[in-house]
């Protein structure tokens, strides 16, 4: 009704004047005049008039393909050819006609990942999927830390084993391990171990020691922590807690604190 109006007042006031008088953008009265034809299909490109004809596009191919420069990339043919007296293109226009023919690759070998498989463990009961994880406690000054070694049953979020350790390493862990299945008496093909991709993780004793005892093993995907959310969950747990201190002063202050949290 509004454009209508301002449609019968144009012949005597304009259309602007009009427009702001009924509180109209002039924009929406002109596109209203004149809508936009769109186009169902975008125009065809037209051929550029300084492009290589099919003659010379063949002739730059044979060129590349040539024994001499058949092992060469195309910037270096460029170069030896421009170093020559003789251009026959830009390298850029090399590189389009050989990416064409699919004739562009890398040579080197490249570093492929494996495709890692999501780990989806269900525990029904307890000491069926037990999950392990080592966490860094800051020390008395900078640059100083205390290890913080937890194995928890993923069932019953029951901690089987832990430890406060001055470093980290597969020997540690080991032991943790063989004590924490020895007391909750595991038996061959009823645990399954997960952690992430750690050092300690992954490491020969740790492996060895699992396979012995029969116990199964996966890991997280690697970078991530979602994989491993049940270890992760306990430390901000135990982290952020209101009496967590900011810094331990020493191994023993650590290994105090972390006494009762456990029990």
């Amino acid at each position: 009704m509004i454009e209508q109006a301002v449609e019968e007042l144009t012949p005597l006031v304009g259309t602007r004047p009009a427009c702001r008088a009924l509180g109209v953008a002039p924009a929406t009265i002109y596109r209203r005049r004149r809508p936009v034809q769109r186009r169902s299909e975008p125009p065809p490109r037209l051929r550029p008039p300084r492009s290589l004809s099919m003659l010379e596009q063949e002739t730059v191919l044979d060129v590349l393909r040539s024994e001499r420069f058949v092992d060469s990339s195309p910037a270096q043919v460029w170069a030896t050819l421009l170093d020559e007296g003789r251009y026959l293109c830009s390298e850029r226009t090399m590189y389009r006609l050989l990416a064409q023919h699919q004739e562009v690759r890398e040579r080197r070998d490249q570093l492929t990942h494996p495709a890692y498989a999501r780990p989806e463990l269900l525990a029904e009961r307890p000491n069926q999927v037990w999950s392990w994880d080592i966490t860094k406690l800051l020390g008395p000054s900078k640059w100083t830390y205390y290890y913080l070694y937890v194995i928890l049953d993923v069932f019953s979020r029951y901690v089987v084993g832990w430890t406060v350790q001055i470093k980290e390493s597969a020997e540690i862990a080991e032991q943790l391990i063989a004590q924490a299945i020895a007391q909750q008496q595991i038996t061959r093909g009823q645990l399954t171990l997960h952690a992430d991709r750690g050092s300690s993780m992954r490491s020969k004793p740790v492996a060895f020691l699992l396979a012995d005892l029969g116990v199964t093993k996966t890991h997280s995907r690697p970078y991530t922590s979602t994989d491993n959310p049940y270890s992760e969950a306990q430390f901000k747990t135990m982290k952020y807690r209101p009496d967590f201190p900011e810094r331990f002063g020493s191994i023993e202050v650590a290994r105090t604190f972390c006494r009762p949290f456990f029990d």
